[in-house]
């Protein structure tokens, strides 16, 4: 998979110009806000979109089967990406300081090595979680891809100098390529953070639903195998009614990105997420496919003597 890390960087770049142009300078508290602005800018930078559309469909297209959610880490029950990260980013800032050992060459360029042989699979496990994301967060996902694509040329560069018996300029590119490697970071943590890609969007659910029975309508209001929205208070639920009579109830909001999960196909006692396929086990809220990493929360069900339906969360309150 190919894709330009020049016309990344220079849209992100012209959008951040714009953006920190416009910041007034006479405002209290505006400059020291001035990388957060710019930061926002690249989550708005449409032009960014002629690079992320064509690059998100290739990724998705990839035929990586049983292998992508091993890379979305549904197994660990978060994303795998950043447990990656830590390995190239270890190796190459380990590199860094015995850079400035003397007599460390041999060991710095091993690390600056180590770094670049993990660098493939922590890239690709970004890549597939950054396929399944919004276009703001894949704007931001995509000059992250581009920053860390030019600290891996750079330590590419790096490596070969030392090997060549150029230890000066392999320091040079190595410290060139972790610096960049952080500007790269700082945009993952934006992007996980601020714009909250890869949470999991159903652990506030517990904490906003009351203890005890609620009712969320009859049972004549949910037809069989049919995917029907309710509410719990402030949070909407998924009904599903079985053929045996008994409803299933699940948190409406996907654990990936809050798709509306009472909008999906229910198939063989699972449903699909509408907006990236996730698929999840209405009897448990097991997420069988990603890439959602978390399972749904799942409520009890009672149906009283008048037809009433009642559920509960365990845990809740």
């Amino acid at each position: 998979m190919r894709f330009s890390a020049g016309s990344a960087l220079s849209a992100a770049s012209a959008a951040v110009a714009a953006a920190v142009s416009a910041t007034p300078r006479d405002v209290p508290g505006r400059a020291e806000s001035a990388l957060l602005t710019a930061l926002d800018a690249i989550e708005e930078a449409e032009a960014l979109d002629a690079v992320t559309g064509p690059v998100r469909d290739v990724v998705r297209k990839l035929p990586l089967g049983r292998l992508r959610d091993v890379l979305h880490g549904r197994a660990l029950g978060h994303p795998l990406h950043p447990v990656l990260v830590q390995l190239p980013m270890g190796a190459w800032l380990s590199a860094a300081v015995l850079d400035l050992v003397p007599g460390s060459e041999r060991a710095a360029g091993t690390l600056v090595a180590v770094g670049l042989a993990t660098a493939g699979p922590a890239a690709a496990a970004g890549w597939v979680d950054w396929a399944e994301l919004h276009e703001p967060q894949m704007r931001t996902g995509i000059v992250h891809a581009a920053s860390n694509a030019v600290a891996v040329s750079l330590y590419g560069g790096s490596l070969a100098a030392r090997l060549s018996g150029r230890q000066g300029l392999g320091r040079a590119l190595g410290w060139a390529g972790l610096s960049v490697a952080g500007v790269g970071g700082m945009l993952g943590g934006h992007l996980a953070y601020r714009q909250a890609a890869g949470p999991n969007k159903a652990e506030p659910v517990p904490h906003l639903v009351a203890p005890g029975w609620h009712a969320v309508g009859r049972m004549e209001d949910f037809p069989v195998g049919v995917a029907v929205r309710a509410t719990v208070g402030e949070v909407p639920v998924l009904v599903v009614r079985t053929p045996g009579g008994t409803p299933q109830v699940l948190a409406d909001r996907c654990s990936h990105l809050s798709g509306p999960l009472s909008d999906g196909r229910v198939v063989d006692g699972c449903v699909t997420c509408p907006w990236h396929g996730s698929v999840f086990r209405l009897s448990d809220g097991h997420n069988v496919k990603g890439p959602a990493t978390a399972p749904q929360p799942r409520f009890d069900s009672r149906v009283l003597d008048d037809g009433t339906v009642e559920v509960r969360l365990p845990g809740a309150g």
